[in-house]
């Protein structure tokens, strides 16, 4: 399938913020995807590649404001240095964009950090939101306006994201009806699905995918 690829700039309260659009040339639902603590990388942006290929509109926005981190300790860094309020209204303003686009509802994948933000845009703007996934990343909140369905894809044993917290966010979202289904990976570590990572896992990687693919297939319309 031929894919449109362009980098954006969106309006966050006064602030010009890249982002990255991948669409297929007659358009599809929307996919707003929401990186690592790595920043907008290489990965990233092959990823909304290779899910425009497949018919879906998607918008990655830049949380690290053109920073990328090779390694956990510059992750951290950037971690210290980010502006959580100019972030979770850059992840709002990329939903709305993203929404406008498509006009109807989209989708919204997380991976570790970025995670935790399609959790709080579910909850905050809950009739935008039918579909969402989470790659290795938790989020304990009040969930009470949550209608999307969600998957989410985890480690057995994760030091970055311990199961029991894993759990716990399960165990509220089921208390609240919210259809969640998650599937634990034995043998991994945290970012397994990430191709440039030494934790990366080409088996698991590739059955989390196909879990996704038909999960978004079957809520996104």
């Amino acid at each position: 399938m031929s894919i449109q690829k362009s980098d954006i700039k969106l309006d966050v309260s006064g602030k010009s913020v890249n982002a990255y659009l991948a669409s297929p040339a007659n358009g599809g639902p929307g996919i707003l995807l929401l990186h690592a603590w790595w920043g907008l990388k290489p990965f990233f942006k092959q990823i909304c590649d290779q899910l425009a290929e497949n018919g879906y509109v998607v918008l990655a926005p830049d949380l690290r404001d053109g920073q990328i981190a090779s390694t956990i300790d510059e992750a951290k860094e950037l971690m210290q240095k980010s502006d959580d309020q100019l972030l979770g209204n850059t992840v709002m303003a990329a939903k709305d964009h993203l929404h406008a686009l498509t006009h109807n509802k989209i989708g919204v994948i997380g991976f570790s950090m970025g995670a935790a933000w399609p959790l709080v845009a579910a909850e905050n703007d809950s009739e935008k939101i039918s579909a969402t996934v989470l790659f290795y990343g938790a989020y304990p909140m009040n969930f009470k306006n949550i209608k999307s369905k969600i998957l989410g894809h985890f480690c057995e044993v994760d030091e970055w994201e311990p199961i029991e917290g894993v759990r716990e966010m399960e165990a509220s979202l089921k208390a609240l009806n919210v259809d969640t289904t998650l599937h634990f990976y034995p043998g991994v570590d945290h970012w397994f699905v990430e191709t440039d990572r030494p934790e990366y896992d080409a088996a698991s990687a590739q059955l989390a995918w196909d879990r996704t693919f038909v999960f978004l297939k079957n809520n996104l319309k």
